[in-house]
């Protein structure tokens, strides 16, 4: 019985698993062999298309037509106006003249752009409710928005947090001049913020109308409306999936950023963008900047395929090609290889440790 049994168990073991190619890891395999032309040829190309590519991103970047505008300064009388936040509910407008010496054509967006503003202070990122962002009843007590949560007679505030009460505030408009007449040039403010902001992470409390869905609660401070009031030309605009309000609680991770603030509308003179011309600025100032030693620029700017003008990854992929060029002129002919050299010293080391043979120098006689 007990040699039937190990008979039965030698035919038929219990932990052997099945003798196919996969379960035995005898399946075809192909493995590169490496060689020195090989590994130096794949560095060639490597830095040529890192070269081609990233010429292409510089040459594509400067082909942007951009023009920037520090107001800082040109509206001082405004900016001291605002240093005193008693000043608060005073109005201050400002004016700033430029000049196109080119045609932007394409689709124009204009931005506004905030320097030595940093949005990127711990304290100042989680300084929001998302629960709260997404419509819902909840507790600001329990989150992280304070010391902007609630007044002191308990109201709360809507929306709550550093962030939504630093909004950016200033209203741009712009003119063109043409003859002795003045052209409002038309803006887009809506569809200037990501779709996921607008329709997923941002929703209004649920009601028949926003002036009743946010009863109960007052605006932050720095504020001079209520949320459900931004945009008083168009009601699907407010609450916050405002679009300018959305596009400022996404916060930069430096100091120096600009925000998309409106596109050009392509209608009548501007169909085809901004002609060249005598332009003007009309300019709300509401947004301080003195106290923090900060500066207010508004930018006009075209688009390209690669995005606006910023030559950071040309020059990126211009950098990666230098070391793959470095490493492809050791093999130009007619050079000392000094990497070739120490391979196959190498090599010859290893095959003389593997066949047992070491090379003795001859004694002194």
């Amino acid at each position: 019985m007990k040699n039937k049994k190990s008979q039965e168990a030698q035919t038929h073991p219990s932990r052997c698993p099945d003798n196919s190619a996969f379960k035995q890891q005898k399946l075809p395999a192909w493995k590169p062999q490496l060689t020195i032309t090989t590994v130096l040829s794949s560095f060639f190309v490597t830095g040529v298309f890192c070269l081609s590519v990233g010429v292409c991103l510089v040459l594509s970047a400067n082909s942007v037509r951009e023009i920037q505008i520090n107001y800082s300064d040109e509206c001082s009388d405004c900016s001291k106006l605002r240093e005193n936040s008693s000043n608060w509910n005073n109005e201050c407008y400002c004016s700033v003249d430029f000049m196109l010496k080119e045609d932007m054509l394409g689709d124009v967006f204009m931005y506004y752009g905030l320097q030595n503003f940093y949005q990127n202070h711990r304290r100042y990122v989680i300084s929001r409710s998302n629960e709260q962002l997404l419509g819902r009843d909840v507790n600001i007590q329990k989150s992280y928005c304070a010391p902007f949560t609630t007044y002191r007679n308990g109201t709360p505030m809507a929306p709550c947090g550093a962030i939504a009460n630093s909004i950016f505030n200033d209203t741009i408009d712009l003119f063109y001049n043409l003859n002795s007449s003045v052209i409002q040039v038309p803006l887009l403010k809506t569809g200037n913020s990501w779709w996921t902001d607008k329709n997923v992470k941002f929703r209004n409390p649920k009601s028949h109308n926003l002036s009743s869905a946010f009863a109960g609660t007052a605006r932050p401070p720095y504020w001079q409306k209520p949320v459900y009031l931004l945009d008083e030309e168009d009601e699907r605009n407010n609450g916050y999936i405002n679009d300018d309000f959305i596009v400022w609680m996404r916060v930069s991770a430096f100091s120096t950023f600009r925000n998309l603030y409106r596109r050009v509308s392509h209608t009548k003179q501007f169909a085809d963008g901004l002609p060249a011309g005598n332009y003007t600025f009309h300019i709300s100032y509401n947004f301080p900047v003195s106290r923090f030693k900060g500066k207010k620029h508004v930018i006009l700017s075209t688009v390209v395929w690669s995005g606006g003008s910023n030559p950071f990854l040309g020059i990126a992929y211009m950098v990666d090609w230098s070391p793959d060029a470095g490493a492809t002129n050791l093999t130009i002919p007619g050079k000392p290889n000094f990497c070739l050299i120490l391979y196959e010293a190498s090599l010859l080391e290893n095959m003389q440790t593997l066949s047992g043979y070491t090379q003795v120098e001859p004694e002194d006689m």
